[in-house]
């Protein structure tokens, strides 16, 4: 009996010192097996203003060891993404991105608002409880993703490695580079147009990185603007992909004396270094600053992913002042596809060939110059909200006795005075009944209707759901506005986006490196869409606002 006892005993023993021995040799490969799991770094590129059609409409003018040839022949390329929201404009669409929302969750909705709970209108970024850092401009630097109600896919990754991933932002606008890196990132850096210089907040750190002070110290924007914008192609190549250098109906954001290419860049006295963000130099900085990062922070260096967030923001200042079908337009890609190729290059250099993970989309495209679309017979026009705005209000203090009752046009919404209209005498269905007619009168407004009746106004299903994802009470207008297609909000030179139409919406999605498969698809996918695929290769955590799913059919 005891010989059976002791026998159990010992079997007992080895079984625990055998199951301790499995468990302690599965917690020291767990790690590995994580780290086996993930890219060394995630490289997140936003085109501020790139329609999807640019990567056909110009694919021969790409080069074969650039960016976008390189990441459609060897990555995978989502053909029909869409933006399921309205406004499609910039802060909007880098958060979207990133946190796999819409504004009626993330709460961004457009790159300012009319609040109501704060009674006055409202920067995405603003932060007025932290200073400017690098910058002696204040308002340039009280900046911080305070607004934004939702986790990134970075604060996930940066909460999954227990905060020991590094996650950088860049970009010439402040949004640009301090939405899509979240909450909890190491660093977000933006342009100073004033000094040329990168710079940061407080919501950050108290002083530069030696890497950016490094970088600035180099003055390349002064350098870069020497150099003016000369042509990449000869004459006879720009008119096979767009109309004639100079037109009327673009703007001329280097002096009225300049109306074609090449552009001298020369900086006045007293000047700024403006110009450099209205032209591709613009993209080369933004590059150098990438690659600064890299190296200054040293991403990509050990087995914890880090993540770089890259938002080009050049391409939507010159698509505003040239359009769509410019030599402009065209010099620019033309170039920004020969800096993407450099990035490349660098990160297989610096990071490792296949140990990276890179995806390229954009916030939203852009419609067409309305003098372009006229000049060829195509449907267009133009809407002004100023206007509109004086208009109203000069006829409700009128009709209804109410000085000031709107107190914003903002993205395609009347947001009006809600405290003054509850304390007047008047039937609010009235009011809403005669800003509408005037609405309905105009020769650019489609449709307009009360925001709250967004899901019983008779309209398209799929217009209907981008407006309900656009709407965010405090934040979003009590009159909705829906132009008519090809007409924007703007005047007589250059163009604009914001709306649902696919001129605006169609936007590229390109995958690239480790995990992703070769090929692609025409199936529709969402912008939202983006984060959840990101967290499905990471095997992290979705963004506390997801409302997107993984592209499943592009990771291997």
């Amino acid at each position: 009996m005891l010989k059976i006892k002791y026998t159990s005993i010992v079997a007992c023993l080895a079984i625990a010192l055998l199951l301790t021995h499995t468990e302690l040799s599965a917690q020291k490969a767990l790690p590995k097996n994580k780290i086996d799991a993930s890219p060394k770094l995630v490289v997140g590129i936003v085109i501020d203003q790139m329609r999807w059609d640019y990567l056909e409409r110009y694919a021969p003018l790409f080069k074969t060891n650039g960016g976008f040839k390189r990441m459609m022949n060897s990555g995978f390329s989502c053909d029909n993404t869409q933006i399921g929201y309205t406004p499609s404009v910039t802060a909007c669409g880098h958060t979207g991105i990133y946190s796999g929302s819409v504004p009626a969750i993330h709460g961004i909705t457009g790159n300012a608002w009319y609040d109501q709970l704060q009674k006055k209108t409202v920067y995405c970024t603003e932060d007025k409880t932290v200073e400017a850092v690098g910058s002696s401009g204040a308002g340039d630097g009280q900046m911080s993703p305070k607004n934004m109600l939702v986790t990134s896919i970075a604060d996930e990754l940066r909460l999954s490695f227990n905060f020991k991933s590094k996650v950088i932002g860049i970009a010439i606008k402040d949004r640009g580079a301090i939405l899509p890196a979240g909450h909890s990132a190491n660093g977000a850096f933006w342009y100073d147009a004033k000094t040329g210089y990168f710079i940061t907040s407080t919501y950050y750190t108290k002083e530069l990185p030696k890497w950016v002070t490094d970088l600035n110290n180099r003055n390349l924007p002064d350098s870069l603007l020497k150099l003016g914008w000369q042509k990449s192609l000869p004459d006879e190549l720009y008119l096979q992909y767009a109309t004639a250098d100079e037109k009327p109906y673009e703007a001329k954001p280097f002096g009225n004396q300049q109306t074609k290419l090449p552009y001298d860049l020369t900086r006045g006295a007293k000047e700024g270094f403006g110009k450099l963000s209205n032209s591709p130099h613009g993209n080369t900085i933004t590059t150098e600053m990438a690659k600064a990062a890299i190296i200054g922070e040293e991403l990509g260096k050990d087995d914890i992913t880090d993540l770089l967030a890259i938002s080009y923001s050049s391409p939507d200042y010159i698509g505003h002042a040239f359009g769509p079908n410019s030599w402009e337009n065209v010099d620019d890609y033309v170039k920004l596809d020969e800096e993407l190729g450099k990035l490349l290059d660098f990160l297989d250099a610096s990071v490792g060939k296949g140990k990276y993970t890179c995806f390229l989309s954009a916030d939203h495209a852009v419609a067409h110059i309305p003098g372009f679309m006229k000049e060829n017979k195509l449907p267009g026009g133009i809407y002004s909200d100023r206007n509109v705005l004086a208009d109203l209000n000069a006829g409700i203090k009128a009709k209804f006795g109410i000085a000031d009752a709107i107190v914003s046009n903002f993205n395609y919404q009347i947001h009006f005075n809600r405290e003054k209209i509850d304390t007047a005498n008047i039937d609010k269905k009235a009011l809403n009944t005669w800003v509408i007619n005037h609405l309905l009168k105009l020769e650019s407004v489609l449709n307009a209707f009360p925001t709250a009746e967004i899901l019983t106004t008779p309209m398209p299903q799929l217009l209907r759901e981008k407006l309900a994802n656009g709407f965010f009470y405090n934040r979003s207008g009590d009159i909705q506005i829906i132009l008519k297609p090809g007409y924007i909000d703007g005047g007589s030179t250059g163009t604009t986006h914001g709306l649902w139409n696919p001129y605006d919406a169609h936007i590229p999605l390109l995958w690239y490196g480790w995990g992703i498969k070769q090929g692609r698809s025409n199936r529709e996918v969402y912008m939202h869409d983006i984060a959840a695929t990101l967290a499905a290769l990471l095997h992290i955590q979705q963004p506390s606002g997801n409302i997107g799913k993984p592209i499943e059919e592009l990771l291997k």
